[in-house]
């Protein structure tokens, strides 16, 4: 694992490296499929950040599921805009569904606590959340975490899907922004 990496002129620390991630992301996994045996969820994946976190979450569970993606946002730099726009909505019906929302990180939670109010309006049979990061400390708004992959601090990261300006997704590792 690289000491520091640089993105937009910013310096990244190491924070969670490949080994940890796939550890937790394999038990999650399992987890998953064993609540939802004999079901058939639809995972909805959150893009751009969830997208590696889903495909190794699908794969770790052991059932027949589906998969479908969204794309929301509402990250400008390294902070929240505060406002939620979706870009890519939800294009198939959820009604009496199980859905399993999957998202790369949760800090304020103002982009899943509308989403997921959004989401309620369409009555799937459940609607449960996977998250990879959560900043409790920076929870404004009250979203319930399924299933976590880790509780993190308030800095800013990127790697395993999660970027800063477009860059930073395709790091394998998870880095953290140096003080």
């Amino acid at each position: 694992m690289k000491k520091t990496i640089t993105a937009h002129c910013l310096t990244f620390e190491p924070f969670i490296e490949s080994p940890e991630i796939a550890r937790r992301v394999e038990e999650m996994g399992r987890q998953i499929g064993e609540e939802y045996k004999g079901q058939r969820p639809l995972f909805l994946c959150v893009l751009n950040g969830a997208f590696v976190f889903a495909a190794d979450l699908l794969r770790a569970c052991d059932l027949e599921c589906e998969l479908a993606f969204v794309r929301l946002a509402s990250y400008e730099g390294t902070g929240s805009s505060g406002n939620v726009k979706t870009v890519l909505g939800l294009d198939i019906p959820i009604k009496g569904r199980p859905v399993i929302v999957v998202e790369d990180i949760v800090d304020s939670g103002r982009t899943l606590h509308h989403f997921m109010a959004y989401l309620q309006e369409m009555e799937p049979a459940s609607i449960a959340l996977a998250a990879l990061l959560h900043k409790p400390e920076a929870m404004q708004f009250p979203v319930k975490i399924d299933y976590l992959g880790f509780e993190i601090p308030g800095k800013f990261v990127i790697g395993y899907g999660l970027d800063y300006n477009g860059l930073g997704r395709n790091l394998k590792h998870i880095y953290q922004l140096t003080t």
